[in-house]
């Protein structure tokens, strides 16, 4: 794992939206063809921001996965992932791009979930943009996560710290209202791209971002399988990365 530390959550957006655009254009360079998994959440906000403007990606030739999705949600819903992704990404790219999967939680999830199954086996995943939870969650796997399912996409139960979050981020006026139930990408196929890149700011993120960097891999702490990935860039901020006993400089 390569931890690389910037001074605020624009300097780590810009920086990890460059490095995926790399892996992005030589994919496309080397076999035509890319295909990424996005997140959502205000910590992808400026990431996918820069990634969007990134040059020289011919999009018609990236398909994109959808991360996780809360069950029941409209795209309607100011708090849809869905809808996150067609207005800050699909709809701010250049070209549209080949294919984006979103996942539909109107959907009967059973179903749904075999439909996203279906469209991801098989294809090869060149970069994951992926983030932390304030519990250490990756999608919408909170601990205990399930390390060993190979099926790629889950009907998951969200803890109520990760409706907490959900709650703190503005995105629902009440924890009621978080929905508890969501469609997740499971730990094994996010750890079957060939790249992670996991944007994390926030000093609110510091205790997970240690736990999962320093602490031992453990599925009560999801993300800490990051560090079984051999290529995994992991960008934090000041505030994120403070607890760290051994921090890099901020660059």
């Amino acid at each position: 794992m390569k931890i690389i530390v910037g001074k605020n959550r624009a300097d780590i957006g810009r920086q990890a939206a460059d490095v995926g655009a790399d892996l992005i254009r030589a994919a496309i360079r080397s076999r035509g063809a890319s295909a990424i998994i996005l997140a959502t959440g205000t910590s992808q906000f400026e990431m996918l921001s820069e990634l969007t403007s990134a040059p020289g990606i011919d999009w018609r030739r990236v398909t994109g996965f959808h991360l996780d999705e809360y069950v029941g949600m409209t795209e309607s819903h100011p708090s849809s992932f869905r809808r996150y992704l067609r207005e800050r990404f699909v709809e701010r790219l250049p070209r549209a791009p080949r294919a984006f999967h979103f996942i539909n939680g109107e959907n009967d999830p059973a179903a749904e979930c075999r439909r996203l199954n279906n469209l991801i086996s098989g294809e090869t995943i060149d970069v994951a943009f992926v983030g932390i939870g304030e519990n250490g969650h990756l999608a919408f796997n909170d601990p205990p996560a399930d390390f060993e399912t190979e099926t790629p996409y889950l009907l998951v139960t969200l803890d109520e710290a990760c409706r907490r979050q959900q709650l703190g981020e503005g995105w629902f006026p009440s924890l009621e209202a978080v929905p508890m139930q969501a469609i997740s990408m499971s730990i094994r196929q996010i750890m079957k791209s060939k790249a992670i890149v996991c944007c994390v700011p926030d000093l609110r993120k510091a205790a997970a971002v240690k736990a999962c960097i320093e602490g031992p891999v453990s599925p009560e702490a999801p993300a800490s399988i990051l560090q079984r990935h051999p290529e995994t860039s992991m960008y934090l901020d000041e505030g994120s990365a403070s607890l760290l006993k051994e921090r890099p400089p901020a660059v």
